[in-house]
């Protein structure tokens, strides 16, 4: 899983997607700066993605961090996007359903495809096993979910899939063994982490490399529900051990630019931050990691920056919350799970050679129940009419768009 895989390539990121806009010389479209010998297309993800970061600046980004290291001439960009977990409820199963018998998941994405797709590296938390219909499809507690939920985040422009979950195991050995194959069999480009179909694969560190800058993704569970692993078969689910954590981010930061660890951890529904949290926050950063990223609570939970005794920093996401989910979940504080965050994290490397994360951003993502549809939209597109709809109102009337904003502000304030 060494993958080195070439990212379509953008020359348009620059700090000013974390802080407020200034104009800059050399602007192409939409006031990115593009290169002569980009394709149509590149310039095409180049513009969008500039337009997304005119709509962030102005209106609706929690600037978390802005880094030290300045944007110079001869400088390499890549902007990486993540968001939270993708749990396939039986209400999701049920909308995504087609009469022939297959499913069609495309509809959970599309408001939210064109930044998935503008972003150099674009991650998602798949939280339940891609098992296929042999292992039969259910929702919670046990999860297992169609493999068509892997074709419809590949056509939404995702790069790298976060499988080490608590739902890993939910099916055993074969349901990640299915998972794995259908991803390399249909999608040999995305990168899957988190689980193994062998010893080997699971030595090897994902690393991506867009523009000249390498990217390591690293993901990690606290456990599986209770679920042991097959004997013989202990390479199938990556687990927080620290001697084994400390050792992958040593060598992960020995082969990259850049390491990114995302960590299912924390306590569920809640939206403060554990000890233990708090704890192998400080391992990740003892070890090496620039940037962390959280999932598994269900709720959104606060960004810290880091700081060792050296002065060195490090951005960390306790939880960006749900990105999909129809819980069945009833009464007050049931409306947090419906607001999560699509990440945003600029990285540079200068003319050194010295790469560091320029900058982190939160953009607020709300998740919509419909009649026969659900799909995600970024709160600042979601209206309050549309929150009077929303289903989930059926089990916590406080929901609102009113209310969403709040638990925003009062987690990720800006």
């Amino acid at each position: 899983m060494r993958c080195l895989k070439e990212c379509p390539l953008i020359r348009s990121i620059s700090p000013g997607l974390l802080r407020p806009f200034r104009s800059m010389s050399g602007p192409g479209p939409s006031g990115c700066f593009t290169d002569p010998k980009m394709s149509d297309e590149m310039r095409r993800r180049a513009s969008a993605f500039a337009a997304v970061i005119a709509v962030l600046v102005f209106n609706t980004c929690t600037v978390s961090y802005a880094g030290q290291l300045k944007q110079g001439q001869g400088a390499r960009k890549v902007t990486a996007v993540m968001v939270g977990d993708v749990l396939a409820h039986d209400r999701i199963l049920q909308d995504a359903r087609k009469d022939d018998g297959g499913y069609d998941f495309s509809g959970l994405f599309v408001n939210v495809k064109p930044a998935v797709e503008a972003a150099d590296i674009a991650i998602v938390n798949q939280e339940t096993i891609l098992g296929g219909s042999s292992l039969k499809y259910t929702g919670y507690p046990s999860f297992n979910s169609p493999y068509e939920l892997a074709d419809a985040e590949a056509d939404a422009g995702f790069d790298v899939i976060l499988q080490g979950t608590n739902h890993a195991l939910d099916r055993g050995a074969k349901g990640i063994e299915n998972c794995l194959a259908y991803w390399e069999t249909h999608h040999p480009g995305i990168d899957v982490v988190g689980i193994h179909d062998s010893e080997e694969d699971r030595q090897e560190i994902c690393i991506r490399e867009c523009n000249g800058i390498r990217i390591a993704v690293l993901n990690y569970t606290y456990g599986t529900n209770g679920i042991q692993m097959p004997k013989g078969k202990g390479y199938l689910v990556d687990y927080l051990s620290e001697k084994r954590v400390r050792d992958e981010i040593l060598a992960a930061k020995a082969a990259s630019d850049i390491v990114m660890v995302c960590p299912h951890w924390g306590d569920e529904y809640k939206t403060g931050v554990s000890r233990e949290q708090r704890k192998w926050a400080r391992i990740f950063m003892e070890s090496g990691a620039d940037i962390v990223i959280g999932t598994h609570p269900h709720v959104i939970e606060p960004f810290e920056l880091m700081r060792d005794e050296t002065g060195r920093t490090m951005p960390v996401y306790y939880s960006i919350g749900n990105f999909v989910n129809a819980t069945s979940g009833t009464g007050a504080g049931v409306m947090n799970r419906m607001v999560g965050g699509m990440v945003y994290v600029s990285i540079i490397k200068d003319s050194n050679g010295n790469a560091a994360i320029s900058g982190t951003a939160v953009r607020p993502l709300v998740c919509h129940l419909g009649e026969g549809r659900t799909s995600v939209y970024f709160l600042d597109d979601y209206t309050e009419e549309m929150a009077d709809a929303n289903m989930i109102r059926l089990q916590d009337p406080t929901f609102s768009k009113k209310a969403c904003l709040e638990l925003v502000q009062s987690v990720w304030p800006i």
